[in-house]
């Protein structure tokens, strides 16, 4: 008679066989500015996230996972590459309204890379990787057959007279001045602007649940991005969540994403196709401290977005496939530079013929193995050649050879998150190890951790050497004329640019 043990592994066996014969379809939400202690099933006390964490208690949390930069744009173009920012170009800083770069076109996108296998690929939400000449750099020319959204953050046009919260509260702060509002754009189309903020993700939530029956009706696989602009400044919310956390309207506005979350995760459940589909969450950074209660939380990590301390890069992430994927939590470091070569080998995809800097994270997913990353490196806001990495993580030491403060890190009493915490270089390098000390608080200062400086030291010097520095994106620098309006020929801009169409 056949033991539990073999029942259990006969099960897993044909189910990986159906798997493969069927490819599985993939859904990638990412947070907007999240730390690493917001979620309640991270440990924060007072956010309702109810759907988030079913997934992590249903499929496996990430205690060490990173992202590449402590701010939008180029942690968004690593995350869809599996290349650090300073290959592609994105960087210093962040694209604009009126960037005339953007993400290459050149640069293989997981959009892309499961488009060839014969998917169907959708985005909802914030895009952050450039729009320039006739929306050349848009999601639809980047592998995405079909886009709805604002193609940059929400907080880059005019917000003081946006409505935010109901009935009629307006955003908290101006946002960017002097630019056109945001838009709402369908594919290449603006179909709104200024976006409103208080039907924004019930239209997500439509587009993704028509775009997941359409799929399933023409049994092609699936590929839908979903990089929400929750918990992003400034927060808004809409009836069904306005004033329900106790959080406030940071808590409200991540309880909106976790709704939006929670009616995809239905949509899957509906359509039959849950039980086919790889769920993977996580962030495009830290939280912005500056903002105070409206800014995030980085929980036991050192300050945060703008900063190369863990409360800047270190992410919380979840993994979830009923059935493939067993509960629990999970060690292994990894990246969202894992995440391309993940689902191309999961899709039998080809990898792009480039040097990529993610790994696949499959003994990781399945069978909670060791990870094939054992190193992390940190790039500050604006990487170059001179200074290079700020941070090197080896297994569980972490050694800073620079560090400085940002203004999005502002406000919290550590004084090396502040602005005013200048660019120090450390000689020898601050070590941490971050199992024993994740908030990074006690130098390893004793001759007994120089075996350890010394192997880190010849990791970064081989990275240093693989890196070659694409030409910057950001550098190109910003045309008014590039601006997304709806009535391009109107006159005075940027105020004439308004204008509302049916979806």
């Amino acid at each position: 008679m056949m033991d539990l043990t073999c029942i259990i592994a006969l099960f897993a066996l044909i189910t990986a066989q159906c798997v493969r014969a069927s490819p599985p379809n993939f859904v990638l939400l990412f947070a907007d500015d999240l730390g690493y202690g917001d979620l309640g099933c991270f440990g924060h006390p007072s956010s309702l996230t109810p759907n988030l964490d079913r997934l992590a208690a249903k499929g496996l949390r990430f205690t060490d996972f990173y992202v590449t930069s402590p701010v939008c744009s180029p942690s968004r173009a690593a995350l869809l590459t599996g290349r650090f920012q300073t290959r592609s170009g994105i960087y210093p800083g962040v694209l604009y309204p009126g960037s005339r770069g953007g993400l290459p076109l050149n640069e293989t996108t997981i959009a892309e890379v499961l488009k060839a296998q014969g998917y169907t690929t959708a985005m909802i939400g914030k895009w952050h990787l450039g729009v320039g000449l006739n929306g050349t750099f848009l999601p639809t020319r980047q592998g995405f057959d079909n886009y709805l959204g604002i193609p940059y953050s929400h907080d880059q046009g005019p917000c003081q007279n946006l409505t935010c919260f109901p009935p009629d509260v307006k955003c908290y702060g101006f946002c960017d001045q002097g630019v056109v509002t945001v838009p709402l754009m369908f594919n290449e189309n603006i179909k709104q602007q200024p976006a409103d903020f208080l039907q924004l993700e019930k239209a997500y939530s439509e587009f993704a649940s028509q775009f997941i029956n359409e799929a399933v009706q023409n049994k092609s696989p699936f590929f839908l991005y979903y990089p929400s602009h929750h918990t992003h400044y400034p927060q808004y919310a809409g009836a069904d969540y306005a004033g329900k956390s106790p959080r406030g309207p940071f808590g409200d506005a991540l309880m909106e994403f976790d709704g939006t979350v929670g009616k995809i995760l239905q949509t899957l459940e509906e359509t039959g196709v849950i039980n086919n589909t790889l769920i993977f969450f996580t962030g495009d950074n830290g939280p912005e401290l500056m903002r105070k209660s409206r800014g995030g939380n980085a929980g036991l990590m050192k300050c945060g977005k703008g900063t190369t301390y863990e409360g800047g890069m270190r992410e919380p992430a979840i993994a979830y496939w009923p059935g493939l994927i067993q509960p629990g939590v999970t060690r292994a470091l990894a990246s969202s530079l894992d995440i391309l070569p993940t689902f191309a080998k999961l899709a039998g995809a080809p990898l792009p013929e480039v040097q990529l800097d993610g790994v696949d994270m499959t003994d990781i997913l399945f069978h909670k193995g060791p990870s094939k990353r054992q190193t992390m490196f940190y790039y500050p806001t604006d990487p170059s050649k001179k200074y290079s990495v700020f941070a090197v993580r080896w297994k569980k030491f972490k050694a800073h050879y620079y560090t400085r403060g940002a203004t999005h890190s502002e406000t919290t009493p550590d004084n090396n998150c502040s602005l005013l915490a200048f660019l120090k270089y450390h000689d020898p390098p601050l070590l941490f190890n971050l199992e024993a000390d994740p908030s990074e608080n006690y130098n390893l200062d004793g001759t007994e951790w120089d075996p350890v400086l010394k192997q880190i030291q010849t990791i970064k010097e081989e990275f240093e050497a693989s890196m070659v520095f694409g030409e910057s994106e950001i550098a190109k620098g910003k045309d008014s004329a590039l601006e997304p309006c709806c009535t391009p020929n109107c006159t005075p801009k940027p105020e004439c640019c308004r204008c509302t169409y049916a979806l």
